[in-house]
């Protein structure tokens, strides 16, 4: 064999090489793309994903989806080159998502806990925005927590040292005059029975000077009345404004989308605040490919949205949850809401 037909023999044995491990080996990265999207009026696996019981509720119509972004991960190199060619998804490394030291177990842990928040403050930020009654009480217990035998999830909250607790604000104010280690004696409404209690309070993780009772609050409605939002494996917090949108459309009068196929995102805190999320542009191709005219857009997003429109695709900025009820309101008058320009 002559000199050049071994260099050629060479260089196919290795390009041949590269195209097995380009096909074989995981690359460091995951793709982020379009993801599923869920109805929050509608139901998933036969369940309602919001219902109301002790309340009265109303017909709605119309579509208010909640999106997400899809993670591929375990992708090869040439995998991941078709996904970013095909101009939907986006590389991105696979630290950003998994970080080192976390197992995905862990990781998928972290966002079910933020999912769970999120459904905490759609409650309760839906439950302001009507003016309904509400308690305070314990939604869940985190692990290991120093509360653990002495409250459980949904005991109402009445007092803590005497003091009356009316609101997740009252109890921080609260906690933040309590100390690591010192008994905290609080009042407490059990399956309808009141009862004193004596929690001692751990260090808190992230400042060892405050009180951590390892409880996560919530506003619930009246006694004898339930909210209910029920979606399974979805994490993280960017469905909190549809949520609230959901249960605010079931507990009023009239459809709140006017028969519009609307949807949207954006995180939400139990006093209504529409917060920033990441990978707008993903849920918007997704949102349009299913049928939506209309997307609601946190504020905070606006510039990066108008920049990545679907044609067809209308958006709306919202900034509270007032404000997003007001510009669906607006629409079905035939008026014009805020826009993303």
């Amino acid at each position: 064999m002559g000199v050049r037909s071994s260099t050629w023999v060479s260089a196919l044995l290795v390009l041949l090489g590269l195209a097995v491990v380009g096909s074989v080996v995981p690359a460091p990265v995951v793709a982020l793309g379009p993801g599923p999207t869920f109805d929050t009026l509608g139901e998933v696996n036969g369940r309602p994903v919001v219902s109301a019981e002790g309340l009265p509720t109303y017909p709605t119509g119309g579509h208010l989806n909640m999106t997400t972004v899809g993670v591929t991960d375990g992708i090869t190199p040439l995998h991941a080159l078709g996904l970013w060619a095909s101009g939907t998804h986006r590389l991105a490394p696979r630290s950003s998502l998994y970080p080192p030291g976390q197992s995905p177990e862990q990781v998928t842990a972290n966002n079910q806990q933020e999912f769970d928040s999120s459904i905490a403050n759609a409650e309760a930020a839906a439950l302001n925005h009507l003016h309904l009654p509400t308690r305070l009480t314990v939604g869940a217990l985190t692990e290991g927590s120093p509360s653990a035998g002495v409250l459980e999830a949904g005991d109402e909250i009445r007092a803590v040292a005497g003091t009356p607790i009316p609101s997740v604000q009252a109890l921080l104010d609260a906690l933040g005059a309590a100390r690591p280690g010192r008994p905290l004696h609080l009042s407490v409404v059990r399956g309808g029975t009141p009862r004193e209690v004596t929690v001692t309070p751990a260090a808190h993780p992230e400042d060892p000077a405050r009180a951590f009772l390892g409880i996560t609050p919530a506003t619930s409605p009246a006694e004898g009345q339930r909210l209910s939002i029920s979606l399974g494996d979805v994490g993280g917090p960017s469905a909190g404004l549809m949520f609230s949108l959901a249960l605010v459309d079931k507990l009023t009068p009239g459809p709140l989308t006017g028969g519009r196929f609307v949807a949207g995102t954006g995180t939400i805190t139990a006093e209504g605040q529409v917060g920033k999320i990441s990978g707008i542009p993903f849920k918007m191709i997704k949102a349009k490919e299913v049928g939506a005219e209309v997307f609601l857009v946190p504020a905070d997003n606006c510039a990066e949205a108008a920049a990545n429109t679907p044609d067809g695709l209308r958006l709306v900025r919202v900034g509270t949850l007032d404000e997003a009820v007001a510009a669906l309101r607006t629409l079905d008058t035939g008026g014009t809401p805020p826009a993303c320009t």
